[in-house]
Protein backbone atom coordinates (compact mmCIF):
# COMPACT_ATOMS: atom_id res chain seq x y z
CA UNK A 1 0.00 0.00 0.00
CA UNK A 2 2.70 2.42 0.68
CA UNK A 3 4.11 1.87 -2.80
CA UNK A 4 0.62 2.70 -3.86
CA UNK A 5 0.58 5.80 -2.23
CA UNK A 6 4.29 6.97 -3.50
CA UNK A 7 3.73 9.50 -6.24
CA UNK A 8 5.16 8.03 -9.22
CA UNK A 9 8.52 9.69 -10.82
CA UNK A 10 7.69 13.38 -11.85
CA UNK A 11 4.29 13.26 -10.92
CA UNK A 12 5.61 15.00 -7.20
CA UNK A 13 7.73 17.31 -9.01
CA UNK A 14 4.92 18.32 -11.37
CA UNK A 15 2.87 18.69 -8.14
CA UNK A 16 5.41 21.03 -6.53
CA UNK A 17 5.44 23.20 -9.87
CA UNK A 18 1.60 23.47 -9.79
CA UNK A 19 1.12 24.52 -6.11
CA UNK A 20 4.55 26.86 -6.09
CA UNK A 21 2.16 28.62 -9.07
CA UNK A 22 -0.24 29.16 -6.50
CA UNK A 23 1.87 31.17 -3.85
CA UNK A 24 0.84 35.05 -3.76
CA UNK A 25 3.19 37.66 -3.87
CA UNK A 26 2.05 38.49 -0.28
CA UNK A 27 2.93 34.99 0.72
CA UNK A 28 6.74 36.01 0.41
CA UNK A 29 9.29 33.38 -1.11
CA UNK A 30 9.17 29.91 -1.07
CA UNK A 31 10.93 28.03 1.99
CA UNK A 32 10.58 24.67 2.17
CA UNK A 33 7.99 21.94 0.41
CA UNK A 34 6.58 19.27 2.66
CA UNK A 35 4.13 16.11 2.36
CA UNK A 36 1.95 15.24 4.95
CA UNK A 37 -1.05 13.84 6.29
CA UNK A 38 -3.52 15.79 7.95
CA UNK A 39 -5.44 14.77 11.11
CA UNK A 40 -9.02 16.00 11.64
CA UNK A 41 -11.26 16.29 14.44
CA UNK A 42 -12.41 13.05 13.36
CA UNK A 43 -9.65 11.42 13.17
CA UNK A 44 -9.80 10.87 9.82
CA UNK A 45 -6.02 11.45 7.79
CA UNK A 46 -6.28 13.46 4.74
CA UNK A 47 -3.03 14.11 2.31
CA UNK A 48 -1.64 17.44 2.07
CA UNK A 49 1.03 19.38 0.46
CA UNK A 50 2.29 21.63 3.25
CA UNK A 51 4.64 25.25 1.55
CA UNK A 52 6.08 27.35 3.98
CA UNK A 53 6.77 30.92 3.07
CA UNK A 54 7.72 33.97 4.45
CA UNK A 55 4.76 34.98 5.28
CA UNK A 56 2.43 32.04 4.84
CA UNK A 57 1.99 28.77 6.13
CA UNK A 58 -0.10 26.77 2.58
CA UNK A 59 -2.08 23.64 2.67
CA UNK A 60 -2.82 22.00 -0.44
CA UNK A 61 -5.03 19.18 -1.17
CA UNK A 62 -3.60 18.06 -4.09
CA UNK A 63 -4.88 15.16 -6.45
CA UNK A 64 -1.79 13.13 -7.99
CA UNK A 65 -3.57 11.38 -10.66
CA UNK A 66 -5.45 14.35 -12.80
CA UNK A 67 -2.64 16.75 -11.61
CA UNK A 68 -5.13 19.34 -9.76
CA UNK A 69 -5.30 21.76 -6.74
CA UNK A 70 -8.79 21.04 -5.32
CA UNK A 71 -8.09 23.02 -2.07
CA UNK A 72 -5.94 25.99 -0.45
CA UNK A 73 -5.77 27.08 2.50
CA UNK A 74 -3.62 29.89 3.77
CA UNK A 75 -1.72 30.40 7.60
CA UNK A 76 -0.82 33.91 8.22
CA UNK A 77 2.80 32.88 9.95
CA UNK A 78 2.31 36.01 11.85
CA UNK A 79 -1.12 34.65 13.34
CA UNK A 80 0.10 31.56 14.58
CA UNK A 81 1.07 31.66 18.42
CA UNK A 82 1.33 27.77 19.46
CA UNK A 83 2.98 24.62 18.14
CA UNK A 84 2.47 21.50 20.39
CA UNK A 85 3.50 18.53 19.07
CA UNK A 86 3.67 14.96 20.89
CA UNK A 87 1.86 11.63 21.31
CA UNK A 88 -1.64 11.11 20.23
CA UNK A 89 -4.45 10.86 23.28
CA UNK A 90 -7.75 10.20 23.01
CA UNK A 91 -10.45 10.77 25.50
CA UNK A 92 -11.13 7.92 28.34
CA UNK A 93 -13.91 6.74 26.99
CA UNK A 94 -12.76 6.39 22.94
CA UNK A 95 -12.60 3.70 21.41
CA UNK A 96 -10.20 5.36 18.72
CA UNK A 97 -6.12 4.67 19.03
CA UNK A 98 -3.40 6.19 16.54
CA UNK A 99 0.57 5.79 16.73
CA UNK A 100 2.92 8.10 15.59
CA UNK A 101 3.17 11.97 16.67
CA UNK A 102 1.01 14.51 15.20
CA UNK A 103 2.39 18.58 15.36
CA UNK A 104 -0.68 20.85 15.95
CA UNK A 105 -0.74 24.64 14.40
CA UNK A 106 -2.74 27.13 16.44
CA UNK A 107 -3.91 30.77 14.99
CA UNK A 108 -6.29 31.99 17.49
CA UNK A 109 -5.74 31.05 20.73
CA UNK A 110 -8.85 32.83 22.32
CA UNK A 111 -11.15 31.14 19.96
CA UNK A 112 -12.33 28.00 21.02
CA UNK A 113 -14.48 25.44 18.25
CA UNK A 114 -17.88 25.16 19.25
CA UNK A 115 -20.11 22.13 20.14
CA UNK A 116 -21.69 21.82 16.74
CA UNK A 117 -18.18 21.98 14.80
CA UNK A 118 -17.47 19.19 16.87
CA UNK A 119 -19.59 17.16 16.29
CA UNK A 120 -19.79 17.76 12.65
CA UNK A 121 -17.78 16.02 10.56
CA UNK A 122 -17.34 18.40 7.68
CA UNK A 123 -16.55 21.13 9.66
CA UNK A 124 -13.84 23.47 8.58
CA UNK A 125 -13.89 26.28 11.08
CA UNK A 126 -11.27 25.08 13.59
CA UNK A 127 -8.66 27.51 14.66
CA UNK A 128 -5.96 25.01 14.82
CA UNK A 129 -4.60 22.43 11.66
CA UNK A 130 -3.14 18.86 13.18
CA UNK A 131 -0.35 16.82 10.92
CA UNK A 132 1.37 13.51 11.18
CA UNK A 133 4.10 11.90 8.76
CA UNK A 134 2.53 11.08 5.79
CA UNK A 135 2.60 6.87 5.07
CA UNK A 136 5.55 6.82 2.46
CA UNK A 137 8.20 8.25 4.66
CA UNK A 138 9.96 5.40 5.05
CA UNK A 139 10.13 4.32 1.64
CA UNK A 140 13.26 6.38 0.41
CA UNK A 141 15.75 8.99 1.94
CA UNK A 142 13.95 11.50 -0.17
CA UNK A 143 10.53 11.34 0.88
CA UNK A 144 12.25 11.17 4.55
CA UNK A 145 13.30 14.65 4.07
CA UNK A 146 9.74 15.31 2.49
CA UNK A 147 7.95 14.21 5.09
CA UNK A 148 10.05 15.01 8.24
CA UNK A 149 7.13 16.08 10.28
CA UNK A 150 10.07 17.17 13.43
CA UNK A 151 12.49 19.06 10.63
CA UNK A 152 8.89 20.75 9.80
CA UNK A 153 8.15 21.63 13.26
CA UNK A 154 11.27 23.59 13.58
CA UNK A 155 11.32 25.74 10.59
CA UNK A 156 7.67 26.39 10.84
CA UNK A 157 8.42 27.98 14.18
CA UNK A 158 11.61 29.74 12.86
CA UNK A 159 9.94 31.31 9.85
CA UNK A 160 6.29 32.01 12.62
CA UNK A 161 8.90 34.10 14.60
CA UNK A 162 11.06 35.49 12.27
CA UNK A 163 7.18 36.87 10.91
CA UNK A 164 5.88 38.08 14.27
CA UNK A 165 8.81 40.44 14.55
CA UNK A 166 8.68 41.43 11.31
CA UNK A 167 4.57 41.94 11.14
CA UNK A 168 3.58 42.11 14.54
CA UNK A 169 -0.47 41.80 15.11
CA UNK A 170 -2.04 44.51 16.62
CA UNK A 171 -3.18 43.76 20.26
CA UNK A 172 -1.58 39.71 19.65
CA UNK A 173 1.25 38.47 21.63
CA UNK A 174 4.46 38.26 19.45
CA UNK A 175 6.11 34.95 19.12
CA UNK A 176 5.03 31.09 19.31
CA UNK A 177 4.58 29.09 22.59
CA UNK A 178 5.99 25.84 21.28
CA UNK A 179 5.05 22.60 23.54
CA UNK A 180 6.09 19.27 24.26
CA UNK A 181 2.53 17.85 25.18
CA UNK A 182 0.18 15.43 23.75
CA UNK A 183 -2.03 15.89 20.85
CA UNK A 184 -6.10 15.57 21.88
CA UNK A 185 -8.16 14.47 19.23
CA UNK A 186 -11.50 14.80 20.55
CA UNK A 187 -13.11 11.80 18.76
CA UNK A 188 -15.11 8.74 20.67
CA UNK A 189 -15.79 6.65 17.72
CA UNK A 190 -14.82 6.53 14.56
CA UNK A 191 -15.95 3.74 12.41
CA UNK A 192 -16.10 6.30 9.15
CA UNK A 193 -11.86 7.30 10.12
CA UNK A 194 -11.21 3.61 10.45
CA UNK A 195 -12.92 2.21 6.98
CA UNK A 196 -11.17 5.69 5.31
CA UNK A 197 -7.99 5.63 7.19
CA UNK A 198 -7.48 1.69 6.56
CA UNK A 199 -8.34 1.75 2.92
CA UNK A 200 -6.22 5.21 3.07
CA UNK A 201 -9.23 6.85 1.34
CA UNK A 202 -7.91 10.46 2.39
CA UNK A 203 -4.72 9.68 0.18
CA UNK A 204 -4.63 10.15 -3.59
CA UNK A 205 -4.43 6.87 -5.09
CA UNK A 206 -5.86 5.52 -8.30
CA UNK A 207 -8.92 3.07 -7.53
CA UNK A 208 -10.04 1.79 -11.10
CA UNK A 209 -10.98 5.12 -12.61
CA UNK A 210 -11.11 7.08 -9.32
CA UNK A 211 -8.93 8.53 -7.56
CA UNK A 212 -9.55 9.25 -3.85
Amino acid sequence: MRALLSPQPGTLNQAIKDVEALVDKDDGSVLSVWLMAEVDHWNNEKERLALITENSLLIFKYDFVMFNCEQIQRIPLNFVDRISHGTFIFPKRSVLQREGEGVRIFWDRLREPSFASRWNPFATDFPFITFTSHPVRSISDSFATLCDIQNFREQLKDAAQKAHSMKPVPGKANGVLVLNQPVLVEAYVGLMSFIGNQNKLGYCVARGNIGF
